[in-house]
């Protein structure tokens, strides 16, 4: 099914690579800097409490526990906010694919009988991807068509850096049709959160989804099928 296909190219495209002109600075290798201590906070890590709290890593963005072994965050603020702008898109892009796999495994055939297209999944019944094969039957102007969807999105998101300069939030594409961002700060923060849990769970699936298909060679919703059909 197409959807899965637009994860793949959607993961090359520069939908992944955060929207800043600046460049990142050059990763801390030191693992463990000291923190910065605020007024009755705990310079040790919540995620590792054994182990002091990364410098850079104080509780102002979503998701922050004070994990970060390989020092990813970098040496600056800078390249902290780099980093999770890659995360959020990342993540984003996972939660769409980790939805998108196993609906086209269920789906594909049935959708292309129906309306007399050649299925796109792999003679397995596997969705097409990098270890699978398959995403050279996916027809070129639909490429065209997901590229430049990550165009404008990444266009839309320069935009709300330049206009909200310092005020603006990693990932912030102003887009928000529903209205299920809260209007107060104490509500953004927990949406906010929910959101980069649920993202980082999606791109271990994600992982797990291809690992597990091109080793075994059978799709998930197979290999699994208790998560994926009806139990009635």
């Amino acid at each position: 099914m197409k959807i899965v296909a637009a994860t793949a190219v959607l993961s090359l495209a520069s939908a992944f690579a955060p929207s800043q002109n600046a460049v990142r600075s050059q990763t801390q290798l030191n693992l463990w800097g000291e923190p910065t201590k605020k007024d009755g906070e705990s310079d040790k890590s919540k995620a590792l409490p054994f182990a002091p709290r990364p410098k850079l890593l104080d509780g102002s963005l979503a998701g922050d526990v004070g994990f970060d072994p390989f020092g990813f965050a970098g040496a600056d603020k800078e390249s902290l906010v780099y980093m999770r702008e890659a995360e959020i898109k990342h993540s984003r892009l996972a939660m769409l694919a980790v939805v998108g796999w196993p609906l086209a495994e269920l789906w594909d055939k049935p959708l292309a009988d129906a309306s007399g297209l050649p299925p796109l999944l792999t003679k397995n019944g596997e969705s097409p991807s990098l270890l699978n094969g398959g995403l050279d039957r996916v027809d070129a102007a639909y490429w065209v068509a997901v590229i430049a969807l990550a165009g404008i999105v990444e266009l839309e998101n320069m935009k709300m850096m330049e206009q909200k300069a310092k005020a603006y939030v990693p990932g912030d594409c102003n887009f928000d049709p529903l209205g299920l961002l809260p209007e107060d700060s104490a509500g953004q923060m927990s949406m906010m959160t929910k959101e980069i849990k649920h993202g980082r769970l999606a791109m271990m699936a994600i992982l797990g989804f291809a690992i597990q298909e091109a080793l075994y060679g059978i799709p998930v919703v197979k290999e699994t099928p208790a998560f994926f059909t009806p139990a009635f």
